[in-house]
Order: structure tokens, then C-alpha cells, then sequence
């Protein structure tokens, strides 16, 4: 994990993060579909489970664009060369969740066997964090999923005033229509670190790897 520090007086948007992060703090949600029909299927002839998948699909792409990995770093601000996912783990028997996270990797086998292995070893722990008296990392980022639900519209509001710039994502339950599938993917960020423009380059470039994840595997 490397952080690299912005020089604000070479930064094209210095005045942008300025004005939404301390004039007129602002945050916003995208709501969009990804047509998940070629990842399931090279999944299931894979046997790999989906969730793990979006976890790390998401987690490369926004690693693309440091716009998404800006953060303060002992009052430093810069950007993380990649993220790691903080992803719930549901419990059938309680109803609740507790929060883990797998160490990200550029190989996809690498971070599945990483995520497999977090699951067997902390899944089963009620706490709000999974991993008993370990903290997580500093570059992790919320990725979430709600498999039950269908949705047009998710936005994660936060009640506390810290400078947080990493996005929030929400994926919903895969629908089918005219044999394809679709998968809801809800998008809250911070105006200060990305505007429109990184958003629509996320969702492209995260298409085109869930069209041709096997080129992952």
C-alpha cells in the first residue's frame, strides 16, 4: 500500500476539493445498472462464487482513477495506489453483519484465495469487526451488497463531519430481463474528490471487465 502525497500548488483541482470539502461540503449518489449476464456465466462455469468478485472487480477499478483513493494521511493529503474492501458478513442466525476485509491484489486467484480464507477464518464472528483486536487498514473503502432487495435508488448518508473522500458502494439483487441480467450498483461520493466525469469512467471501465472477467482468471 503506497500513499503518495498531492502537491496543491501543481493540483489541477485544488480549488474544486477547496470549495466541496470546506466553502459548501457536498456529497452525491449515482444509481446505475451493470449488466452482469457474461460475468455470471463465466462464474458459474468457474464455480466461483459472485460476491468475491464485485469485491474485487470494484476494488480494481477504482484503483484506476486516484480521484477515488484521495485521503488525509497524518494531515497530509494524497492518494492511496489502491483501496481495500471493507465488506459486510451476514449472519443467518442474528440477522446482523460484522465488518471484515481481505487484502487487495492485482491477481484475481490471489484475492479470491485471500477472501476465502478471511471468511473461513473470521465469518463466524458476531463482532462489529470480524478480525478479533486487528483494526483495518487505513485505505479501506465501504462496498456492500443487499441480494434481497431490488432497487432504482440507495444513498449512504453519514452523520459524523470527518474527511472521508473514499466512495460507498451498494449493489442490489441481479434481476433478469429478456434473458440478461442486471445488477443495481449505487455509487455515494464526495464532491470534493470526484465529480460526474470519474463516475462515468468507473462505471464503463468496471462494464468491460465484467464482460470479459475471464481474461482474470
Amino acid at each position: 500500500m503506497k500513499f503518495t502525497q498531492i502537491d496543491i500548488s501543481k493540483w489541477a483541482r485544488a480549488e474544486m476539493f477547496y470549495y466541496f470539502s470546506k466553502t459548501a461540503p457536498t456529497g452525491y449518489s449515482v444509481t446505475t445498472e451493470i449488466n452482469v449476464t457474461r460475468l455470471k456465466s463465466t462464474l458459474r462455469d468457474k464455480g466461483i462464487k459472485i460476491f468475491p468478485a464485485y469485491l474485487w472487480l470494484c476494488t480494481k477499478n477504482l484503483g484506476n482513477q486516484p480521484e477515488f483513493t484521495t485521503a488525509y494521511k497524518d494531515d497530509i493529503l494524497g492518494y492511496y495506489d489502491i483501496l481495500t474492501p471493507l465488506y459486510p458478513c451476514f449472519h443467518e442466525d442474528t440477522k446482523t453483519v460484522s465488518l471484515l476485509w481481505t487484502e487487495y491484489s492485482d491477481s484475481f486467484p490471489v484475492f479470491y484465495e485471500r477472501y476465502l480464507n478471511d471468511k473461513a477464518a473470521y465469518g463466524n464472528n458476531h463482532s462489529i469487526l470480524a478480525k478479533p483486536n486487528i483494526l483495518p487498514p487505513e485505505n479501506c473503502y465501504t462496498v456492500s451488497c443487499i441480494p434481497w432487495l431490488e432497487f432504482t435508488h440507495f444513498s449512504v448518508h453519514s452523520y459524523e463531519n470527518k474527511p472521508y473522500f473514499f466512495p460507498s458502494l451498494e449493489a442490489g439483487k441481479i434481476t433478469v430481463r429478456n434473458g440478461e441480467f442486471f445488477m443495481p450498483l449505487s455509487m455515494t461520493c464526495h464532491h470534493a474528490a470526484t465529480d460526474g466525469y470519474h463516475v462515468s469512467e468507473f462505471i464503463r471501465s468496471l462494464q468491460s471487465d465484467c464482460d470479459n472477467f475471464g481474461e482474470f482468471l
